[in-house]
């Protein structure tokens, strides 16, 4: 989509990769340009604060941030623009993310982050589109039409169950 803002996928380490492949297999799926990159809090914070605060003028209108453990990547990049900022919680060895959940939820007033499920990048890239969507009819639209999807489903699959009760 041409028209269509960008969307930034931001990972606090490579080691993300198989996380946020959800959100970059959604934003593909629905024709969102977007970056993927790497970006640390604690060890590359110049270059964290250089991109978000320069993220608007560059064509960006959503920042997605994965991080785990400490996860303060997705509230150093809120900390620097004004563009909205979805924050994954990452799955780790310690606390099975409950670290993670709490720092990218926990934001002190006037740095807001959004914030999806541990390991939720799918639905952080349907958060990131539906925000687009909102200046974007054609966006809007597939949006529409992906939810009436997931009801025709549902119904579908409760006829197929009304089905097999009958035969009991």
């Amino acid at each position: 989509m041409s028209d269509c803002k960008k969307v930034a996928v931001i990972m606090g380490s490579d080691s993300d990769l198989p996380i946020v492949s959800g959100a970059i297999k959604t934003l593909k799926a629905y024709d969102v340009p977007l970056e993927v990159h790497v970006m640390s809090a604690h060890r590359t914070p110049a270059q964290a604060a250089e991109f978000s605060s320069t993220a608007a003028e560059k064509g960006f209108g959503v920042i997605i941030a994965a991080a785990g453990k400490a996860a303060h990547l997705a509230g150093v990049l809120a900390a620097h623009t004004i563009l909205p900022v979805i924050g994954i919680p990452v799955k780790s060895s310690t606390l099975d993310g409950l670290d993670a959940l709490l720092a990218t939820v926990q934001m002190p007033k006037g740095i807001p982050v959004a914030t999806v499920a541990i390991d939720g990048s799918d639905n952080a890239a349907l958060l990131a589109i539906q925000i687009l969507a909102l200046g974007n009819e054609s966006l809007a639209a597939r949006l529409q039409q992906a939810k009436q999807d997931m009801c025709d489903e549902v119904i579908k699959k409760d006829k197929a169950l009304q089905s097999k009760l009958n035969e009991i």
